[in-house]
């Protein structure tokens, strides 16, 4: 517990006890109020009618108050008899009896003559009081100052300054322990970091020629690719401060909060260069100014404006790098990364299969790996997965060995860690009927039939109708044999014929269709809109884009048509859409009809064991039948633990990009001579 918590803890605790005494006290006040005098005029009356008929017409009433007792006999409202006597204290219980007795209440022995019963009238003796009119009062006035001094201390800070609200939230580590040895799957943006560490060890040697030190990096890329840990790497390779700071940290609610902290944020920097000054998602702050269209943003284009002017006032002499982060560049305002602000932007892209495989052993420096574990072969199955991905991929193979009680993470472990990283967690509980089993065996064996006719597809790694997390009821997974960064109109159209396996199952086998594909149906829609929209594959639309694949930033949409072409063109475009997804439908007809045999032997056998792979595939594709696969599998038992990626990749070394192209051109002209002489 900080001191910051314990302070605040006292200060409730301590209201609490004033406000406990506070009742106490106002309970002792008015504790004489009526009990202690009932009580005893209860001892002394006898409560008997003086009246035959029963009627009550007369009665004792006493007047107490702080030094006088007085005691009327009453017939109706008219008094009869009284008699006042003066009392030493509130409490002097001999006097009221004295008085009693003079009236004839009470006789002289201490006993009751029971005659007229009594109503006490009690006046306060403590009314007038200036501590009871005033202790309400004061007790809400501390409550209320206990209250503020709360909440001044929680927005003031530590150091108790009211001003410290201004303060920035920056977090300075010196010394950082990160190097670029860390950071794994990036040569060439670790070779454009390299130069400003050299700016921030002797900048000396680049001024003397007149080079000016850069001013700030903006580090682009998708998330998980490591743009955070270079910013340290960088810091920790030059052995300077490291500020950090995320882009939502200078937003308040107090306007000019968030300039303030920008200024304050340089003057920390000034102190301490050189330095690094590191703003996580700049976008958050560095949007295109104007984008709000009536102030709602004002606070945010303000602290921008304070982040311009720091940034383009530095001298050649101050070591000082700002360097931010961010995945949406495109909506950054284009004074924030004009040169002399932002003088360089470094692309983090998704690590290729070599840095795949650099990535994995960083993160499995500290993990008890089995000898034969060969990151190479996970860094080829793993295309498309980010440094942050494949530290979870680590992280649950570590879990899953760890359930199984395990002493060594195997390659079983990072297989499964695979499907459930990408598809979710198994579902094995999940309890489903025989007919729609047998639906989600077709369905899916229809998505991996096409997937290994089509000639562009990627291969088929795994086959599953087990339920998974992500609501899916199972799946066809296709894994890229390389990294290619480039779909071709080929590629498109085998994927849409492959995506569409599972409904054009569905419709030949059951007759029926089913909600089953509505994810597909989506992925299709979206496939074939790009190919005409964005990529110019339509004949009849032509070379035109109409559309872009980046989010809508409504600042800058704002005023402008969201669709820049006219009706006339939309309807081409969705007349378009519907041709593409039918010709890939009638295709994918056609293919699983003159292949319905493989495709039953694949649902069986999806009915049998839930899950095949690779290996039981390619014997399906080749002929072999559902029973000579399952014996096949049933032969293995549990072999395919000890190496389950053994028929997902060829054990050949990578071939550099030129072979790899050459054999590949190579491969498609045999596969289109084996078809014509099929054809033949």
């Amino acid at each position: 517990m900080n001191k910051k918590t314990k302070t605040i803890l006292w200060v409730i605790l301590g209201s609490a006890a004033v406000l406990l005494f506070a009742i106490f006290l106002m309970s002792t006040i008015n504790q004489a109020k009526e009990v202690t005098f009932n009580e005893i005029l209860l001892l002394l009356q006898g409560g008997a009618d003086l009246n035959q008929d029963g009627v009550m017409d007369v009665i004792g009433k006493l007047e107490v108050d702080a030094y006088n007792w007085t005691a009327h006999i009453m017939e109706g409202k008219k008094i009869i008899q009284s008699y006042t006597t003066v009392a030493p204290s509130i409490y002097d219980y001999n006097s009221l009896y004295t008085l009693l007795v003079n009236l004839g209440v009470a006789n002289s022995a201490g006993g009751s003559m029971g005659t007229i019963p009594f109503e006490i009238t009690f006046v306060d003796p403590n009314e007038g009081s200036m501590l009871a009119s005033f202790m309400p009062t004061l007790l809400t006035i501390a409550l209320m100052g206990v209250f503020f001094w709360l909440m001044m201390r929680n927005t003031t800070g530590a150091n108790g300054s009211a001003m410290s609200i201004s303060k920035s939230k920056a977090q300075m580590q010196s010394n950082l322990k990160v190097r670029f040895s860390d950071v794994a799957g990036a040569e060439e943006e670790k070779e454009e970091l390299a130069e400003v560490v050299e700016f921030l060890k002797h900048p000396k040697k680049f001024s003397a020629l007149g080079a000016k030190i850069p001013t700030g990096v903006l580090l682009v890329g998708p998330p998980g690719t490591g743009k955070t840990l270079f910013a340290k790497a960088v810091a920790g390779e030059a052995g300077v401060p490291f500020f950090s700071v995320s882009g939502s940290d200078f937003v308040e609610m107090y306007v000019g909060m968030g300039a303030k902290r920008v200024r304050d944020l340089f003057d920390m920097a000034k102190k301490n260069q050189p330095c690094i000054i590191f703003i996580d998602e700049i976008d958050a702050v560095g949007r295109h100014r104007g984008a709000g269209h009536g102030g709602g943003h004002d606070e945010r284009e303000q602290t921008l404006n304070q982040i311009l002017v720091q940034m383009d006032g530095f001298e050649s002499n101050e070591s000082i790098i700002v360097m931010a982060a961010t995945n949406r560049a495109d909506v950054l305002d284009p004074a924030l990364l004009r040169p002399g602000r932002f003088d360089r932007q470094i692309t983090v892209n998704l690590p290729d299969v070599k840095g795949r495989e650099q990535i994995l052993k960083v993160h499995a420096r500290n993990k008890p790996m089995s000898p034969d574990v060969n990151f190479k072969t996970v860094a080829r199955v793993t295309a498309g997965f980010s440094g942050a991905d494949l530290a979870n991929l680590l992280n649950e193979a570590a879990i899953l060995a760890a359930r199984e009680d395990k002493k060594l993470i195997e390659n079983i472990h990072l297989f499964d860690a695979i499907d459930k990283v990408m598809m979710g967690l198994k579902k094995k509980s999940h309890v489903i009927t025989e007919a729609d089993r047998k639906i989600l065996a077709y369905h899916e064996a229809g998505h991996a039939v096409l997937a290994e006719l089509c000639k562009y597809c990627d291969p088929v790694h795994e086959v599953t109708i087990i339920p998974r997390g992500n609501g899916a009821g199972g799946f066809t997974m296709t894994r890229p044999a390389d990294d290619s960064v480039f779909n071709s109109y080929n590629q498109m159209m085998d994927n849409i014929c492959m995506t569409l396996g599972g409904r054009v199952a569905e419709e030949l086998v059951v007759k029926d269709v089913t909600q089953g594909a509505s994810g597909d149906l989506q992925m299709v829609t979206s496939i074939a809109r790009r190919m005409i929209t964005q990529y110019g594959m339509s004949e009849e639309l032509g070379l035109v884009a109409y559309g872009s694949d980046h989010p809508v930033f409504m600042g800058m949409e704002y005023g402008h048509s969201a669709q820049n072409y006219s009706q006339e063109t939309a309807a081409k475009i969705d007349a378009e859409i519907r041709r593409l997804s039918a010709e890939a439908h009638e295709r994918a007809t056609k293919l699983l009809t003159e292949n319905r045999s493989i495709l039953d032997n694949m649902a069986r056998l999806l009915v049998e064991k839930e899950t095949i792979y690779t290996e039981e595939v390619g014997m399906l594709m080749k002929g072999a039948s559902y029973q000579e696969v399952m014996e096949a599998m049933d032969a293995k038992g549990d072999d395919r633990k000890k190496d389950p990626f053994a028929a997902m990749v060829k054990e050949e070394e990578p071939v550099t990009a030129k072979e790899e192209n050459v054999s590949r051109e190579t491969e498609e002209k045999n596969q289109d001579n084996s078809e014509e002489k099929t054809e033949e």
